[in-house]
């Protein structure tokens, strides 16, 4: 008698067993071989049988709904008809040879052409016979017609239920040279599901939470995103998969964050002593707004647990977030450790050591800024002082990183701009200290929601949403070419009250491709109409030399030019409180994040400052809505949602959190409410199990460990 007779194995064996029927290699698919496996692998990253199963469709067609000839108009995707062909002729010569069939219903006749095949297809077709015909229209001399249609003999035994919505899947042209277009993978699609069985595919969510939430089983929706024979089975398939995505992604950030503030130990800073209290009697350049003090509340809180901190700061351009890194940094220095500020640019690493040194004034801080233009015996002593702990805050660019830098106790990290910098480098800044320093991570971008909630999921946040005391709103005015003059008269207007001026430009040098005024060009145009002898201009670009930008901010700040001409080298580390007015060249150019990041340089003084939009007559639905919307509001948060919905969630932090955004079907614009309930369930789920060890969540710790396979963590560094 053989084992197996003499012991069944259990239910959760076979269901293992039964599930590496989805890891068979792609090639042993009926219907692909080795030449379809090496395409499908290199173009659609189809390798086994669960890559074409989880392969979705991308968009829909009701082939329930008919029209007819006459209802056809131009600019139509698909159209889909009833009716008999009535005549068919192979014409044309030699590479020009087609099949042209007239098709005709009650209301009128199309031409249907074949270019390729057209033999075979002219063998296949009958004249008199009824078909349903489905194409894509397209007008020629006056009459429509459709090329390599989808042919089908009207009332076909063949003709089933599930092609009611059919799915349309991507597909390349070295697919479908090897006859893998939508309809070929399709097929493919439709002969791995001959072959699939509901215990071939792993359940990854619990009975009971799918029954809080009315999710139909894993195995039920991926049959009708594929296959659904109604809408409300596509509704339902696209519901369960979207909240898995999102259900995985939220169990495992707030995982982690629950599971570092249990087992990562951070500095106690229990005492607030000289530095914070003689900062904030003798020092503090206004009174704290309330965000900016219920911040440091939080920040206080989270280094006095015992526990690493890691905390998310966001606050639009202006907004006082330094201020709080900077008296988050004296608590560090209070309690015995040193602090450090990383950022993206020499640029702002220079403005935010400038602007430390303005708030200490003649308080007895050392600190000093260390980048890549630090000349060696400066950097020589700089590396001593610091890891004597003679040095106590330090302010720098990525060269923060490098081995020599060595701290003494570094106990607060604050890192500025933080998507400018790879995971990899903040990792290594983290690892300065034998035990993790607290990091405060600072972002000047406004991140909507549904982002912030996927990408920093693992991280305590905390919003600054509060501008200080006399500042005025920025005005916002969008201007088209024709009213250039104009323009050109409200920036001599605001130069003669004393004010300067910000023009920024996308490009430096003329583009053939893109007809973009450039910066060469708009100087040209500058120094022309404002004469020398009256004006002067700074220009400042990416290529000039760091010697030479800095010399002409330096012009710029000392009031020796009116204007800055500029691309977006300025879009961060410029701090000039006289500046009153930025006109954007080209605003259709920029994206609404950058154009808000932009329109932040100026309303840093007493006076009214304005933001001038200049775009071109002509613009995209996108462009009209990108303008409009900074016109309206200077929100940043309204404004980054409504950028979100305009491009989508894209790469917008670089590998902050690699791996993070596996979202196949979930739209982070589109799929908020489904966010939020995955987060929801997902946190009432860690907070009884939070090692997911009690009966059925074993199941959601197994799902993590597979989805967790191959993939950095990156999560304890902020």
């Amino acid at each position: 008698m053989s084992l197996y007779h003499r012991r069944s194995p259990s239910k959760g064996l076979l269901r293992g067993i039964a599930a590496f029927m989805l890891d068979t290699p792609i090639e042993y698919l009926k219907g692909v071989g080795p030449q379809r496996a090496e395409v499908l692998k290199s173009e659609a990253g189809i390798f086994v049988y669960r890559d074409l199963l989880t392969y979705y469709p991308f968009r829909y067609v009701d082939k329930t709904k008919f029209m007819t000839v006459s209802e056809i108009v131009d600019d139509q995707n698909y159209v889909q008809l009833r009716g008999v062909i009535e005549s068919m002729e192979i014409i044309g010569q030699k590479g020009g040879k087609r099949l042209v069939a007239l098709f005709r219903d009650a209301t009128g006749m199309v031409e249907l052409v074949w270019f390729q095949g057209y033999n075979w297809m002219a063998q296949q077709l009958q004249k008199g016979t009824e078909y349903i015909v489905f194409g894509k229209p397209a007008f020629f001399k006056g009459r429509v017609n459709l090329a390599h249609p989808e042919m089908e003999v009207a009332g076909a035994a063949g003709r089933s239920a599930s092609s009611a919505f059919q799915g349309i899947y991507n597909s390349t042209e070295k697919l479908k040279y090897r006859g893998l277009s939508s309809e070929g993978i399709r097929k493919l699609v439709q002969t791995l599901f001959l072959q699939l069985k509901e215990e071939h595919v792993r359940e990854t969510l619990s009975v009971s939470l799918k029954q809080d939430y009315r999710l139909i089983s894993r195995f039920e929706a991926l049959r009708w995103i594929h296959f659904p024979e109604q809408a409300e089975q596509l509704q339902k398939a696209e519901y369960r998969l979207k909240f898995d995505e999102l259900f995985y992604i939220q169990l495992r950030l707030l995982r982690l964050n629950k599971t570092r503030a249990k087992d990562e130990k951070g500095f106690v800073f229990p005492k607030v002593g000289h530095y914070f209290n003689s900062f904030f009697k003798d020092h503090l350049p206004y009174e704290l707004t309330g965000a900016q003090k219920r911040v440091l509340k939080e920040i206080r809180a989270d280094m006095g647990t015992g526990s690493q901190m890691n905390r998310l700061l966001q606050g639009d351009v202006g907004s006082g977030k330094t201020l709080v890194a900077l008296m988050s940094m004296l608590l560090a220095l209070d309690n015995g450790f040193q602090a450090c500020l990383m950022a993206p640019t020499e640029i702002l690493a220079q403005q935010h050591f400038d602007t430390f040194k303005n708030f200490l004034g003649n308080q007895e801080v050392s600190i000093a800024l260390l980048t890549g233009s630090t000349k060696t015996r400066a950097r020589r002593q700089l590396h001593e002082q610091l890891q004597n702990g003679e040095l106590k805050i330090l302010i720098g660019t990525h060269t923060l990183i490098e081995d020599p830098v060595k701290f003494f106790n570094l106990g607060l990290v604050v890192i500025d701009e933080q998507h400018r910098f790879g995971v990899a480098q903040r990792a290594k800044l983290r690892s300065k200290n034998v035990c993790p320093p607290h990091m405060l991570i600072m972002t000047a971008t406004p991140i909507p929601r549904t982002l912030a909630m996927t990408f920093y999921g693992d991280l305590d946040t905390s919003i600054i949403d509060e501008l200080p005391p006399g500042r005025k709103p920025i005005k916002t005015l969008h201007f088209t070419e024709a009213q250039r003059l104009r323009v050109f008269g409200f920036m001599k207007e605001q130069i003669a009250q004393g004010r300067q001026v910000y023009i920024v430009y996308p490009l430096i040098k003329e583009s053939e491709k893109l007809d973009y005024r450039n910066l060469q060009e708009g100087y040209d145009l500058l120094v022309s109409e404002f004469a020398p002898s009256e004006y002067q201009i700074s220009v400042v670009h990416g290529q000039l030399s760091n010697e030479t930008k800095e010399f002409e901010m330096q012009r710029f700040i000392r009031k020796e030019t009116q204007i800055m001409v500029a691309t977006t080298v300025i879009e961060v580390g410029v701090n000039v409180p006289n500046a009153s007015v930025m006109v954007i060249e080209s605003a259709e150019r920029f994206g609404l994040s950058q154009l808000h990041q932009l329109r932040g340089r100026v309303g840093r003084g007493a006076a009214q400052s304005y933001c001038v939009l200049m775009t071109g007559h002509k613009l995209s639905a996108d462009s009209r809505i990108r303008m409009e919307t900074m016109v309206r509001t200077s929100d940043g948060f309204e404004i980054s949602e409504v950028d979100l919905k305009l491009r989508g969630p894209g790469d917008i932090e670089g590998t902050q959190q690699s791996g993070v955004m596996d979202l196949k079907l979930a739209n982070l614009a589109k799929d908020g409410q489904i966010l939020q309930m995955a987060r929801n369930a997902a946190q009432a789920l860690l907070d009884e199990d939070v090692d997911l060890v009690k009966g059925e969540n074993v199941i959601f710790a197994e799902n993590l460990e597979n989805l967790s396979k191959n993939r950095p963590n990156w999560s304890k560094i902020g």
